[in-house]
Order: structure tokens, then sequence, then C-alpha cells
């Protein structure tokens, strides 16, 4: 019985897998063994550029909590914190620098899907992934519903992973009491989510899959990453982030467009961002 009951979940995984390929946005395989080393070569560059250097310097971190003499629960990670904050004018341009910045790799990616080896001829770059505004309420609905089947369950898992003293308590907002300080939370929310999920989804998924690999792989490795990259929070955040990647993956698998994504990533930051703000102010922790 176990064995059949295996062999129907297999058979629906790959009548699965096999129906993401008849999309219309299915992206040009490249044949010549050489191109498809050479893009793959590629991706480590963007990653190396991007958020692969984040996680190689997350490993780094969470080595550092591990071996402190406080047990990682008992630590703090602090993010989106003041860079002068005797000096409100100058951290606001620190501030939208660090917001900025980031977004290069993100041209960068879009401007290679564009130039090299194109998945598409006659489709530009961000509209293949679905960076576009084509389908604007349908996106703000599935990024809202993605935003509530994964926040809730990760709102869960971190008070877990911290009661189990695998994560660090999160300060997720840490600006001083200024005008500008929800403004810029939020474009740092959208900032995030543009950067990974153009990056991460809608960039790596494609090259990958030009290259041969299977969508469980593509997917399955994104997500690790992910993961990854998300590590200095603690181990909550590593497997909480895994589970993101995937579910975000099969979506854009399924629909071929990164905004919704975008849209999902982008409320989860706001609400924990700005969120976290309020409850502090009003002397609650989590």
């Amino acid at each position: 019985m176990t064995t059949t009951a295996t062999v129907n979940v297999r058979g629906r995984v790959q009548r699965f897998v096999a129906a993401l390929d008849t999309h219309e946005r299915t992206a040009a395989p490249v044949a010549d063994p050489r191109q498809r080393r050479g893009l793959r070569v590629e991706t480590l560059i963007v990653l190396g550029v991007s958020l692969g250097s984040s996680a190689v310097y997350s490993v780094l971190q969470i080595i550092d909590k591990l071996t402190r003499a406080a047990p990682l629960s008992a630590q703090t990670t602090s993010m989106n914190n003041s860079q002068t904050p005797d000096r409100p004018w100058l951290d606001l341009a620190y501030q939208l620098v660090n917001i900025a910045m980031p977004l290069v790799p993100v041209l960068l990616a879009l401007y290679l899907l564009g130039h090299v080896a194109r998945p598409a001829v006659c489709v530009r770059a961000g509209r293949f992934i679905g960076l576009d505004r084509r389908e604007p309420g349908r996106d703000l609905a599935r990024g809202a519903a993605l935003a509530a089947l994964i926040g809730i369950p990760g709102l869960g898992l971190y008070l877990l992973a911290k009661a189990l003293g695998v994560n660090t308590q999160v300060a997720a907002a840490n600006l001083t009491a200024v005008w500008w300080a929800a403004p810029v939370l939020v474009l740092a929310a959208v900032g995030n989510a543009v950067l990974e999920e153009v990056v991460m989804v809608g960039y790596l998924l494609t090259r990958w899959r030009q290259t041969g690999w299977s969508w469980p792989l593509a997917i399955g490795l994104s997500a690790v990453i992910r993961g990854s990259y998300h590590l200095y929070q603690g181990f909550g955040g590593f497997v909480g982030n895994i589970a993101m990647g995937l579910i975000l993956g099969v979506v854009f698998a399924r629909t071929r467009r990164v905004m919704p994504l975008v849209v999902c990533h982008t409320l989860l930051d706001v609400v924990a961002f700005v969120g976290y703000t309020l409850l502090r102010a009003n002397g609650v922790s989590l």
C-alpha cells in the first residue's frame, strides 16, 4: 500500500512538473554545452555581487553568534539601523543610498536576460519574468494571499524557534523618531522585495532552466540560498525562508510572474518593519 501511494505521489509530481513546461513563456533552452556552462558562471557572478555574497557573510555571522558566551536566544539581531542618529538629514541620505545601491544587481540581471542568451527573442526581459503592470489586480490579490499564507505561519515559526533557543531576537526596525522613518521603512521593504524576487526567482530560475536544470532542482537551490542569507537571524529564519522560497518558486513556475512575489514580500516586510516600530513604541516585544 505504501508503495502504491508513493508511486501515485511520484506520478502527480511528474505530471505537475511536465505541465510547467507547457507555459507560453517557457525559456528557450540553450543547447551548446559551453554556452550552458557560461550561463551557470554568469549566475554565480550575479550571486557574487548580490545575495550570494550576503549568504557568505550570513554564515559567518551565525558562526560568530553560536561561538559567543551568550546563547543564541539571548542575542539580538538589529535591522534598519540609524547610521547618524544625531544628524537626521545625513541619516536619511544613508538610508536612501542603502536602499538604492542593492538594486543595481537587479538591473544587471535584467540586462543579462535581455542581451545574453535571451530566453525569448521577441519579449523584453522584464515582461518575460512578469515584472510589469499588465495584471495589477491579479498580482495584488495573489500577493496578499501569499503574504497571509507565508506570514502567519512564519510568525509562529519565529516564536517557536526563539522559544527553542535556535533564533535570535529580531529587532526589525531601529530608526530614530523622525518624520521620514515610516516612508523609508516602506521603501526598504519594496527594495528588499524587488532585489530578492527578481534575482532569486525571476532571473535564477529562468537561467537555470535554460541550462537544462529541472524545476525542482532550480527551485530547491534558490530556496536554500534564500534561507542561507537569512541565517544571521538564526535557524528559524533559515528554515522559514527556505519554505518561503519553495512556495514562491512554485508560484513563479506556474504563473511566470514576479510581481505577485514582489507584492507578497513587500507586504511581509512592511508589516515586520512598521509593525515592529509601532509595537516597540507601545512597549510590546516579540
